[in-house]
């Protein structure tokens, strides 16, 4: 443990690895809503916040295990699971009056393709203006789970699970 009188104590979220604040700080500097996008190993979660000096407002949310709601029966983890989250996500916000926002990915490293980066194609394709580059986007295929064990079924489960999002 440091001692002495220059030893300063780090936030208790920076810490547990929580929180990095100085990325934090450069988001919210934007003065935009947020697109903050979370993973687990069977869920993915997709969330508008709204800075507010009290806490955070969530604007919109949506979560992959809901797109069982609209016809989608494969696993709620993967590439398509999140890009359906994503528009899911997107599609609410256009209907809140949203139209855009910056995308916060948190402490997660940034991998190109990845299951972050396919939410956030949904969200665009849902109506959303978030800036970014293209190179980080998962192909057209893997968004449509061409690259799965059953490609057939998983892009038919796909496409009337997309097209149910979209007339909501």
């Amino acid at each position: 443990m440091a001692k002495g009188k220059t030893y300063v104590v780090m936030h208790r979220r920076r810490r547990e690895d929580k929180t990095d604040y100085r990325k934090r700080f450069l988001l919210l500097k934007s003065g935009k809503d947020r697109m903050v996008s979370r993973k687990s190993a069977n869920n993915i979660t997709c969330q508008i916040m709204r800075y507010n000096p009290k806490g955070d407002k969530v604007i919109v949310s949506a979560d992959s295990r809901k797109l069982k709601d609209f016809g989608w029966n494969g696993h709620c983890g993967n590439i398509p699971a999140a890009y359906l989250t994503g528009l899911l996500c997107g599609t609410k916000a256009r209907k809140a009056g949203l139209k855009e926002a910056v995308f916060d990915i948190g402490i997660y490293t940034s991998v190109k393709g990845s299951r972050l980066y396919a939410a956030l194609k949904g969200a665009i394709d849902g109506g959303l203006n978030i800036s970014h580059s293209d190179v980080v986007l998962p192909n057209a295929d893997r968004l449509s789970g061409k690259h799965t064990k059953n490609p057939e079924k998983s892009e038919k489960e796909f496409s009337a699970a997309k097209e149910k999002i979209l007339k909501i």
